[in-house]
């Protein structure tokens, strides 16, 4: 059975090797022929490509230097923009926009009164609960908070053209202040039904936009004006410490012999 499985593998053997020698030539001739096609393609579609290309990478030469004068001009823009607008001048900024923002609102509602809310809350957000009684968050502490805003106003702008430590405690100050006239007088007495809960049912005060403006503002005068204060200052550095600072970055020499290696050693 051995000696049978060895001639049929021979058998086989042989037939694969006369296939392939009848299958060589056909396929080293249509390599050829595929080498000949390719090289006659390369030839006519070369001349077409090349116009092309060039105009591809002159595109992309022409973006890059469009990109490259972009980022010059951003680098100079934020360079010049970082020696306007320095931390001290945002954070006056910060105020003088504070103490506007707290102007504003007290001519803006703080609270309203809502007549008969309970039956509203089945309906879908369209349907408006009706209110009454509504009064600006000046109306509350007779637009004390007005001056108390033009003060900060006036601070920041002082802020912004001097850099004084002392003029962020101010409006920190000031700041306190406007907090606690709004948390001691504007919300009790916006939470405050007053003579409504017996003329209507289902009253319910509720507080507006104006009373948020105006916490948020005297929040914000609080925060910048710690901030002002809190900033890094400029040291100013005398000449005799330019001097030293210099002498420090000079490099050292090297020795120029053993002697001097080992005294320096």
């Amino acid at each position: 059975m051995i000696a049978a499985l060895r001639r049929r593998s021979r058998q086989v053997d042989r037939a694969a090797n006369r296939g392939l020698e009848r299958a060589y030539p056909p396929l080293v001739l249509l390599r050829h022929r595929l080498a000949r096609w390719a090289r006659r393609g390369w030839a006519w579609a070369w001349p077409r490509l090349r116009p092309l290309l060039a105009l591809l990478f002159k595109a992309l030469a022409a973006g890059e230097r469009w990109i490259r004068r972009a980022c010059t001009l951003s680098v100079r823009a934020t360079t010049a923009l970082s020696g306007l607008i320095t931390p001290a001048r945002a954070a006056a900024f910060v105020l003088l926009a504070a103490g506007a923002l707290l102007v504003a609102s007290q001519f803006i509602d703080y609270r309203a009164i809502e007549i008969g809310q309970p039956g509203y809350a089945a309906l879908p957000a369209v349907a408006k609960v009706p209110t009454v009684g509504e009064k600006t968050a000046g109306a509350a502490h007779a637009y004390l908070l007005v001056p108390l805003g033009i003060a900060a106003i006036a601070l920041g702008a002082l802020a912004m053209r001097r850099e004084r430590k002392r003029l962020g405690l101010l409006v920190a100050a000031l700041g306190l202040l406007s907090l606690a006239v709004i948390l001691l007088v504007d919300l009790p007495h916006g939470l405050d039904e007053g003579g409504q809960a017996s003329r209507f049912a289902g009253t319910s005060a509720v507080l507006e936009d104006g009373f948020y403006a105006e916490l948020a503002a005297a929040g914000m005068m609080v925060l910048a004006g710690l901030l002002y204060y809190a900033r890094p200052c400029r040291i100013r550095i005398s000449l005799s410490g330019r001097a030293a600072s210099a002498r420090r970055r000079r490099p050292r020499r090297r020795a120029s012999s053993r002697a001097k290696v080992a005294r320096s050693a």
